[in-house]
Parts: C-alpha cells; structure tokens; sequence
C-alpha cells in the first residue's frame, strides 16, 4: 500500500476512537444519571457496550494490520476474533429483541409494565441475550477448530467462521449444518419475535389517540432505525460472504459494515432523539461547571 497505508491508519483510529467517545458518554450518562435507571435506558447501555466489545476485537487488529507489511495472524488468535466478532453481532440481535420487547410491554400493557418489568426480569433478559449467544458460539468454534485446513488465507479483513471453514480438507455438512441452526435461533426466531412486538404495536397505535401514537412513535423511532440499520448491515454480510470469490472487493467493504456503521450511529441516533438522554447530558455538563464554579477560587459576592 505504500505511503497510503498511513492515510487508513489515521481515518481508521479517527474513527475508532470517535466509537470509543461516543458509546462511552453514553454509557456514563446513564450510569450517572439516576432519572435514566428504567429498563429501556439500561439495554441502551448494553448496546453501547456490546458495541465497544465488538470493536475491540476488531479495530486493534486492523491498525497494527495496516502498519505491518505481513498480514498474519495465528490460529487462536483467528478463533478468538471470530468468538468475539460472532457475539458481539448475535448479541447485537438479542440487545435489540429485548428492547423490542420492552416497548411491546410498555404500550400494549402500560398498566402492568412496573410488575412485568421488575429488576429480577430485566437481569434475567439481560443474562439470556448475553449467555445463550456466547453458548452457540462456543458450539461452533469448538467444531470449526476440529477442522484438518488445507490453505491458510482468508481473503477478508477479519477471520470469519466460513472463510475458515471453506479452507476444510474434509466435508463440512455438519458445521453447516450447525450455522444454519444458530444463524436461526440467534437472528431469526429473535427477528421474527421484533416483528411480533411492532405488529402489536401498531394495532394498538391504530386504535389510540393521536398524543398516544406521537408518544409511542418518539420512544420506538430510535430502535426501528437501530434496527433496520443493523439488519441490512448483517444481512448483507451473510449473503456476500458465500460469494466473496466473485464480489471480493463488494463483500471486504460489506462485510465491515456491521462493525463500523452501529457502534457509530447508535449512540448518535438514541442521544439526538430521545430527550431524556439528552437531558441527562445536559444535567452532567452543569453539575461539572457547578463543581469548579463551588471550588476554592471561585469569586463570591
């Protein structure tokens, strides 16, 4: 790449580091701001963590990649960033799917919400979206790194379950086999659920008052556009991934879509339209200036 290798290393850290910024205030925010304590905030701030957990596993690695002259990596370390890389875009999935179905539970059943939604239920949501994805990952990476290999590069940016599984000397129908099963319980019974939870939303939006459907519109937008974000990111990884010898240089661009484009938007899209969240930044922001004005030095009259 010659000089220009500096170039991608600098918009890649630039980037990086405004993912890093960005997911972080909002996870200070709601950990600072005791009005933010609900259900729905505490899953936003899954969100941004999940976010800087996938991020880790793959940012470090591209920089030093881009600097280095030799692109290789070991084959744990391949195995771990596919581990990390897999959950965190599973776990992207059931963030999303628990949110959803907060908010069916919200406005569908505003009455019951506060004995539905107790601190047991949501640490136990928030433990099924985190365990049972880490759980079939671990599945699958215990099977693909049986596999004998009989070539040793992946034409991506990152390791990925199915460039190392197609490097198999031997048949993999059982490792497909295995994809299938947690690509459908880990995206689309969760998928088909999120579809549920709007679809009975919207019935009851219909037969509300127009207050109520702005209302429900102002707290649902921010996790629609989450999540169709996400879904055509994701989507369009699996699809060009099974033909990345024809679309190489479509599917490597693609393919970073889904680890660059959320942990990005997520924080901006849900701290530009949900008031409270920008609030809560507010209120930080003059609590710090109360702090210096109430220092030492400060004038008084």
């Amino acid at each position: 790449m010659g000089h220009s290798k500096y170039v991608y290393f600098f918009l890649a850290l630039v980037c990086y580091l405004l993912m890093i910024f960005l997911n972080v205030i909002l996870v200070l925010v709601i950990f600072l701001e005791r009005s933010l304590h609900e259900p729905m905030y505490i899953f936003l701030c899954n969100l941004s963590v999940n976010s800087l957990y996938g991020t880790a596993g793959f940012f470090p690695r591209l920089l030093a990649d881009l600097l280095s002259d030799t692109h290789t990596i070991s084959r744990a370390g391949c195995f771990t960033q596919i581990f990390i890389i897999y959950t965190y875009s599973i776990w992207e999935f059931t963030i999303l799917t628990v949110m959803a179905y907060d908010r069916y539970v919200a406005i569908c059943k505003p009455l019951q919400y506060n004995s539905i939604m107790t601190p047991r239920k949501i640490s136990i949501l928030i433990a099924l979206s985190w365990f049972h994805p880490a759980f079939c990952m671990t599945v699958v990476i215990v099977f693909s790194s049986k596999l004998p290999l009989c070539g040793n590069q992946i034409e991506r940016v990152f390791c990925s379950n199915w460039s190392v599984v197609r490097l198999s000397c031997i048949p993999t129908t059982s490792n497909n086999i295995l994809g299938f099963c947690v690509t459908g319980t880990t995206v689309f019974l969760p998928l088909g659920f999120i579809l549920f939870s709007y679809i009975s939303i919207l019935t009851v939006c219909y037969k509300s008052s127009k207050e109520f459907k702005k209302k429900a519109l102002q707290t649902c937008l921010p996790h629609l556009i989450t999540l169709i974000n996400y879904s055509i990111a994701i989507f369009s990884d699996i699809t060009l991934s099974r033909f990345e010898d024809i679309l190489k240089v479509v599917s490597m661009i693609l393919s970073l879509e889904f680890l660059v484009i959320p942990p990005l938007l997520n924080p901006l899209i849900y701290g530009m339209t949900l008031p409270e969240i920008r609030k809560g930044i507010i209120n930080i922001r003059r609590k710090k200036i109360g702090v210096k004005t109430k220092g030492p030095d400060a004038t008084r009259y």
